[in-house]
């Protein structure tokens, strides 16, 4: 608003105040032609202002990216001034086994008229393969961002192995988590950095993520190979090498806890088989969480739980809930069953 508002006001200011300028300098030169001023000096007068006006509206342009600059500013300070740091407990047993449990689970967001998740109660067995799939807005992205707490619960509570999140040492508690998501950061660095993640680069152990990520070919055909830099996200690659790599990232991260939100929407069907390829690989021991738009993507999946506004709606195996003819068995026939989005 206040960049607007100082774009929107610059022009008229600045051409008020080079007209009251030109008064000026007219009624300076009349008064000096009383003294012997000629017509060729007080001409003279008039063009050397004219000459300041294209330099003057340049110099007023650049008000626009300062006062951007400036609201950005006092938006990052307000952020870390006010934003409480995150507080996390001592639990640190190394690796979890992948058992979660949700209890009475309610998630409120500040100012939203109604939850994101109400009253939510399941329990993920470890090495199970859970889906979420809903109507937008369901909450199933909500119930994913509460395991690494990334949103906190209004109410109810989430234990991961049989203890609350709160009492997990915070950054013990993401080492258990690996998430591959329709949007990837990837970072202006080479590819094995970009696997590693901050970690030390184990070469022979990025070759490996990197194979079973289906992007040993890609990663052959580079100059300089798994050192080649990739670009600022990774431009240099396409959607579904960026989503292999990803994978690769989660592969090499080996938590036991594997999250997918969306991971192969916007995929064509040749990057999409290769990436449901690299994601079989990557859930084999592993507790699954994904969150599906499309059925192909959910296929695998030991049980389906349906979100609606919110609530758990349904849960069971793909055939029980089809049999039952509910909201998956309306969202399944909506899809045609042949991989379209739910």
């Amino acid at each position: 608003m206040k960049s607007s508002v100082a774009q929107a006001a610059i022009t008229p200011v600045m051409h008020m105040l080079a007209a009251a300028a030109l008064s000026v300098v007219i009624v300076i030169a009349l008064w000096q032609t009383e003294r012997g001023m000629t017509v060729g000096t007080f001409a003279s007068f008039v063009a050397a202002l004219l000459m300041l006006i294209a330099p003057v509206k340049r110099l007023s342009e650049a008000t626009g990216p300062i006062t951007r600059s400036l609201a950005v500013l006092e938006r990052s300070f307000d952020l870390v001034e006010h934003t409480p740091a995150e507080q996390g407990g001592t639990h640190d047993p190394g690796r979890a086994s992948g058992r979660i449990e949700f209890r009475d689970l309610s998630v409120r967001y500040p100012g939203a008229s109604a939850a994101a998740l109400e009253h939510f109660t399941l329990d993920v067995v470890p090495g199970q393969t859970i889906a979420l799939v809903g109507p937008s807005g369901s909450g199933k992205t909500t119930l994913a961002n509460v395991l690494p707490r990334f949103v906190e619960p209004t109410s109810g509570l989430v234990r991961l192995d049989g203890h609350e999140l709160r009492d997990w040492d915070l950054a013990a508690l993401r080492r258990q988590f690996a998430m591959v998501s329709q949007e990837v950061v990837m970072f202006n660095d080479s590819l094995a950095a970009n696997v590693a993640l901050g970690a030390d680069i184990d070469r022979a152990r990025v070759q490996r993520a990197l194979e079973a990520a289906n992007l040993a070919d890609v990663v052959a055909a580079l100059p300089q190979g798994m050192d080649t830099r990739v670009g600022h996200n990774a431009t240099a690659l396409s959607g579904g090498q960026r989503q292999r790599l990803a994978i690769a990232r989660a592969l090499y991260k080996d938590a036991p806890v594997l999250i997918l939100d969306e991971a192969t929407s916007a995929l064509d069907n040749e990057s999409e088989r290769l990436v449901q390829e690299a994601l079989r690989r990557l859930m084999a021991g592993r507790t699954s969480i994904i969150i599906a738009h499309r059925l192909s993507t959910i296929e695998h999946a030991d049980r389906i739980a349906v979100l609606d506004h919110g609530r758990l709606a349904e849960f069971g195996s793909p055939a029980e809930l089809l049999a039952r003819g509910g909201l998956y068995a309306r969202l399944h026939a909506l899809g045609g069953g042949a991989g379209p989005e739910l």
